[in-house]
């Protein structure tokens, strides 16, 4: 017999509901509670739609120009860069609270901890490697576009321009 990962669980009480079903019951009538409700939001509604209705609303005032402007893509990849680091918040809390329990730990004798450790570590590593990789192609480099200017060519000759700079340098 393998002690890799043995958790003794107690038996769920007849009548009771273990803590899994609790929680999908919960979502259950959560989101059958919203659907019904929308649906019958739908039924009793008028349905009029007409050009007013239909029209684009900003702030009061009717909209002038076209929507689609087009930006800069070093806009995207900080903000992209950003929702990707920011949403390892979301794996590394739920490891970390498993990583705390001390009745998994009692109950696998240490290797549901393991587990978590090494799991916890690979994902950071990995992580890291993104944060590198990043950082190598110079997505996080902020560059300001260095202005072209053109030369002027004009009418007035340059003996001119000299002339008038010298009577106003004082």
């Amino acid at each position: 017999m393998s002690t890799f990962l043995t958790i003794s669980t107690e038996a769920v009480p007849q009548g009771e509901l273990s803590g899994f079903a609790t929680v999908l019951l919960y979502i259950l009538c959560g989101s059958s509670f919203v659907g019904i409700t929308l649906a019958i939001a739908s039924w009793l509604r008028p349905n009029r739609p007409n050009a007013e209705k239909n029209a684009v609303y900003e702030c009061g005032e009717d909209a002038v120009g076209e929507a689609r402007v087009n930006l800069n893509a070093r806009y995207y990849i900080p903000a992209l860069l950003f929702v990707l680091f920011e949403l390892e918040i979301i794996f590394l809390f739920p490891m970390a609270t498993v990583f705390s329990d001390s009745d998994l730990q009692y109950y696998s004798n240490g290797t549901w901890m393991s587990l978590a450790l090494i799991e916890i570590t690979v994902f950071i590593v990995l992580l890291g490697w993104g944060l590198v990789y990043a950082w190598n192609k110079g997505y996080l480099e902020w560059d300001k576009p260095t202005p072209e200017t053109e030369e002027m060519k004009s009418v007035v000759p340059d003996a001119l321009y000299e002339k008038i700079n010298q009577t106003y340098q004082g």
